[in-house]
Parts: C-alpha cells; sequence; structure tokens
C-alpha cells in the first residue's frame, strides 16, 4: 500500500510527533509498504520534484531524537516560507488524496483533537485511529470525564478558564494539593502538582499562557499504571515509576528517566479492574483501533480514571509498543494492526 504517515504539526508535542512518525514509517517500510513521512506544518517545503518524491526519501534519523523541553512553536511557525495562516503545509493534503491510507502519528492539539480526521473524511481519504467526533472528545479531559463519571472512578475536578484577572480568587478558592493542567494537551506539557499556594500561583500563571482552559484535578497518591486498548481489547498493564518528580515531558522521553514496568507487577483482580475500566472509557466515547488511558491506583486497588489518548505515541521509549510486546506483537506487525484495524474501522463508519 501507499502510505502517507502524518507528524510534526504545531503542537507542543511537535517533537515527539516526529519521532513516532519515523520510528513508524521505517517498521511500515519493513512490512513491505510504500511510505512518505510528511510534516503536517511544513508539508513539500524544500522537496525537489513531485511530491511523490517522498515515499523515496530516507527517514531522517534526527526525527528519533527527543530534547528535553517542548518546541519553541513561534520558531517553528516563522521557519516555514509559506506565510499562509494554515496549520497544514503546502502539498499535505494533496500527498494524502493519492494514499491508500494516511498513518496519523500526530499528538495533541495538531492531530488529536478531530480536525485533521474531519479533513481526511471529506477527502474520503482512510486515516489510522478514532474517527474525528470520538477524538474531539477524548481530547477534552473535562467532557471526557463528563461523559464517563457514571462508569469509572475518576478524581474530583473542575474546569476553568484561567485570567488575570482571576487567578489569585482561583488560588485562594482552590483547595491543596491538586493537579493542575491543559484541557486539551497531552505529554504532561503544562501539567503541574501544586501542594502550596505559592506552586498552584505558578501552575495557574503557566495555564495562563498556554490559553487558559484548565483543569484542576484533586490529587490522588498512589501507583501511576496505564493501559493500552487495541482492536476493543485491553492489554497488559504497565506501570510507570519516575526516579525523580513526576511523569512529566522530560521523564516520558529521556531514555532510563522513569523505570517502566510492563506486565504491571499487581494482583490479578487489580489487572481486571483496570482493563475494564479502559474499555469502558474506550467504549463509552466510541474510540476505535487503538488508545491508552491512564489510571492512578490507590493501596486498595481502586483505578482512577485520569485521560484517554487516542494517537499514544510510537516512541523508542513509548507505553503502548511495551505493552504489545508483552503479547508477543512486535512493533512492525503493532503497525499494521494498526493500519488493517482502521481501514476496517472506516469502511465501518467508525
Amino acid at each position: 500500500m501507499k502510505i502517507v504517515v502524518l507528524a510534526g504539526g504545531l503542537s507542543p508535542e511537535r517533537n515527539v510527533s516526529l519521532s513516532s512518525g519515523a520510528m513508524v514509517s521505517e517498521a511500515l517500510r519493513e512490512q513491505g509498504h510504500q511510505v512518505a513521512l510528511v510534516d503536517l506544518f511544513f508539508g513539500t517545503e524544500g522537496v525537489e520534484g513531485p511530491a511523490e518524491a517522498l515515499y523515496d526519501v530516507p527517514v531522517p534519523q534526527a526525527f528519533k531524537r527527543i530534547g528535553r523541553q517542548a518546541p519553541d512553536l513561534a520558531q517553528v511557525r516563522a521557519a516555514r516560507r509559506d506565510r499562509s495562516p494554515s496549520s497544514i503545509g503546502p502539498g499535505v493534503l494533496e500527498l494524502c488524496a493519492g494514499a491508500d491510507v494516511v498513518y496519523l502519528a500526530l499528538h495533541g492539539a495538531c492531530g488529536e483533537d478531530g480536525r485533521i480526521q474531519a479533513a481526511l473524511d471529506l477527502l474520503g481519504v482512510p486515516y489510522t485511529g478514532s474517527g474525528c467526533l470520538a477524538s474531539a472528545i477524548a481530547m477534552d479531559k473535562d467532557l471526557t470525564k463528563r461523559l464517563v463519571a457514571g462508569q469509572v472512578t475518576t478524581p474530583a475536578w473542575r474546569s476553568v478558564t484561567v485570567t488575570e484577572e482571576n487567578l489569585e480568587e482561583l488560588a485562594r478558592q482552590t483547595r491543596l494539593p491538586v493537579v493542575v493542567k491543559p484541557v486539551d494537551s497531552g505529554s504532561s506539557i503544562g501539567v503541574f502538582i501544586a501542594r502550596d499556594g505559592q506552586e498552584l500561583r505558578r501552575a495557574l500563571e503557566e495555564s495562563r499562557k498556554l490559553g487558559g482552559r484548565t483543569v484542576l484535578e484533586e490529587y490522588i497518591q498512589g501507583r501511576e499504571i496505564q493501559v493500552a486498548v487495541l482492536e476493543d481489547r485491553a492489554l497488559p498493564s504497565i506501570e510507570i515509576i519516575p526516579k525523580e518528580g513526576f511523569y512529566d515531558y522530560e521523564n516520558k522521553y529521556q531514555p532510563g528517566a522513569a523505570l517502566e514496568v510492563c506486565p504491571a507487577q499487581i494482583p490479578p483482580e487489580w489487572e481486571q479492574r483496570l482493563g475494564e475500566a479502559a474499555l469502558a472509557v474506550f467504549r463509552t466515547i466510541g474510540l476505535s483501533v487503538y488508545a491508552r488511558a491512564d489510571f492512578i491506583v490507590t493501596p486498595d486497588g481502586t483505578p482512577y480514571f485520569l485521560e484517554i489518548n487516542t494517537l499514544p505515541g510510537m516512541t523508542p521509549t513509548s507505553l503502548v509498543p511495551q505493552e504489545a510486546a508483552a503479547v508477543g506483537i512486535g512493533y512492525g506487525a503493532l503497525c499494521q494492526t494498526i493500519v488493517e484495524a482502521s481501514l476496517k474501522a472506516r469502511k465501518g463508519g467508525a
């Protein structure tokens, strides 16, 4: 098949996405496919000859490396010669229209929020992962929690918009400790655990800089365990144990920064509860193909649902490939399964 892998874009998770895209592209080429890796934002800018030439371009090895900090998106935007306000670079949609399927290796607000899925739906081009509506719902942490609160246990939360005018009032009203995080971001970008007033004010100020829409979530003490869903079945859970602090952007993507145990060393009944909770969220929102649900599990074995990711990372340190490997699905086979299951989902209207 001819497969376009879309990565990059203008999300703060841009560098993670490029790493995922590079790994997926190599794996799909090894599976015998023609693969073109395309940066959603830069598109075919700088490509010599027709856009189809991207099918023959080697995968840039530099894409696989993820820096310790999220990219400066103003610098990224300024680097494109095309000054169009579009988030989609030149030639991208035309290249996608000529593909048999588009593999979405995008993360964050440029790819997980349903907008690129809707564009591809209108083009009539199949793509990997969930459809546009389910993707948009899952991207919004507040809306997701509202929908699944009757199905699973979730920490108490409220959604606020942080402004310069209400920041101090929010700081006074919020019970500590609290988790502060953007309503529609991933990779733990902008996530803070505030234990005192000073930390809370700093977190709220950062939230304001990121747009203001924020979830204030009850802090639950427990073990961080995540569960992937693949083709409507839960994969073995994986426990995350950061060596320092919590599972933030740096600890997620710097090799050796966190201990990842798969399958998680937990009682069988905990594993069952986690799998059932992940599937309940997956099905309630209407997701398809694959996703990864994040939980905090308390000492009594109660899984507290935090969020679900519809396009989870596929980087060298990512969790879904580790969970798939635990049931004998190698990286290349995982990518192939995602492609095949997605084609079935699109034919079925999902």
